[in-house]
């Protein structure tokens, strides 16, 4: 099987070389970028890992996907910042947003680059231009390829924060006549798993990963500290008291569909208090543009975070601001009295609910929490957030916690409890993933 998937890989990039062309042209990315996708790892970065392996200090080499999972990355590359500090730490992502935010964020590595396409070529490319004594893939992103060529080159290949979505499982398991032996065979060429719950390990095993490669550690999310506030959220917290805005109301990372649900919602509370301000946030950048018309469409005054200018008040007449930015969000949950963590109201899977939990905001989600079951069902329990089902039940909660100041508190404290007791991941997955770095001090096949 893995002979056709290498012959599939190697005719799919007759399409997919154009289309990664095309598609960054049009979204601005330099040619820099396809290149890397193509293997070819940026020169300064290899010039480091090339002087650190010869002196046996071979990189560290990180890949998150996307915004999520770079966020999730951020205490493991800290503690291994401080565990091996003279070797050097590159990460990877798929995404451009998750390429921005891991350059702004991750301070503690030394070089970001774009994950080579799963291909033969590209990523024998990327493994020689790292020499890495590690791989690290946040979550679980499976390419074939990638891992039969690092196991082949005696480079450790550990899923950290290992998730299996029950959407995902249930679709290998419709399929699993056909991609069964394929995928158990490719789970083989990894080296660790450290899933986040008993069920991801459970989905895991029954994909073909060997349970001795397999100890369930937690989700790194929780090790994650609070954002500091930037000059923006500064601003925009003194236009707030100033302006005396009441109540705030921050909705982050909106999906498609949902933006007429949290506005409805917004309508909902706005009728009993005139001087409230929504912040809406999408997800996605592709989503900015459509958030900011369906509010504009809605009769409200729609400012965009790009369009404004800090030395300046913010315009008091404002009802909705729609933060088209990326990184921004989390802060601003700090000073919101409502809140709203979308990808939870369509079918989407939901998104991290810890971001307000971290202030005491007890998070308010929808009933697609797939992604984030276990910690969504740690927070319905503890009574430190509240479920919704539609943009009706939205606004009425908005509206009772509202009214009711001390369920608010209560049930906010409750949310920064369950943060912080869940805490330690970080160090646990590194007690495990130190090992095997360490057996690779001479480099890949020594």
């Amino acid at each position: 099987m893995y002979f056709f998937y290498r012959l599939f890989s190697a005719a799919a990039m007759i399409f997919l070389a154009p289309y990664y062309l095309l598609r960054g042209w049009r979204r601005g990315e330099s040619a820099q970028a396809f290149r890397e996708r193509l293997g070819s790892v940026p020169a300064e970065i290899s010039a480091q890992a090339s002087q650190a392996a010869a002196s046996g200090a071979n990189a560290i080499w990180i890949h998150a996907v996307s915004v999520g999972e770079v966020l999730a990355a951020k205490p493991m590359v800290d503690g291994l910042r401080t565990k091996f500090p003279n070797r050097p730490i590159f990460v990877s992502t798929t995404t451009e947003t998750g390429q921005r935010l891991a350059r702004e964020r991750l301070v503690n590595t030394d070089g970001v680059f774009y994950f080579p396409l799963d291909w033969v070529v590209p990523v024998r490319r990327a493994l020689r231009g790292i020499c890495p004594s590690a791989v690290i893939v946040m979550e679980t992103e499976i390419w074939p390829n990638f891992l039969r060529e690092a196991r082949r080159s005696s480079i450790p290949v550990i899923f950290a924060n290992a998730r299996i979505s029950p959407k995902s499982f249930a679709r290998f398991k419709r399929w699993e006549f056909l991609v069964g032996p394929f995928f158990a065979e490719t789970l083989q060429d990894a080296a660790l798993f450290l899933p986040q719950t008993p069920e991801d390990a459970s989905r895991l095993a029954a994909m073909g990963a060997s349970t001795q490669k397999t100890e369930t550690i937690g989700n790194l999310k929780y090790d994650a500290e609070p954002p500091q506030l930037s000059a923006f959220a500064s601003w925009l917290e003194q236009q707030i008291r100033q302006q005396e805005r009441w109540p705030v109301i921050v909705a982050g990372s909106i999906v498609a569909g949902e933006e007429d649900a949290v506005i409805a919602a917004y309508d909902m509370v706005q009728r009993q208090w005139r001087h409230t301000l929504l912040i809406l946030a999408p997800r996605k950048p592709d989503r900015f543009e459509s958030a900011a018309k369906l509010s504009a469409e809605g009769g409200w005054k729609v400012l965009r975070r790009s369009q404004l200018d800090l030395s300046l008040p913010l315009d008091e007449e404002v009802d909705i601001l729609v933060l088209d930015s990326i990184g921004e969000l989390a802060a601003l949950y700090s000073f919101a009295d409502m809140t709203f963590v979308g990808g939870s109201l369509v079918a989407s899977g939901g998104h991290n609910i810890l971001e307000p939990a971290w202030f005491s905001r007890p998070p308010v989600f929808g009933t697609s929490m797939e992604n984030f079951q276990d910690m969504a069902n740690q927070f319905l329990d503890g009574r430190a957030g509240v479920q919704v089902a539609s943009a009706q039940s939205l606004g009425k909660t908005w509206i009772q916690l509202i009214e009711n100041s001390a369920l608010r508190d209560a049930m906010g404290k409750s949310a920064l409890t369950i943060a912080e007791r869940n805490r330690g991941t970080a160090q646990r997955s590194l007690d495990r993933i130190a090992p095997l770095i360490e057996e690779t001090a001479k480099g890949p096949g020594a």
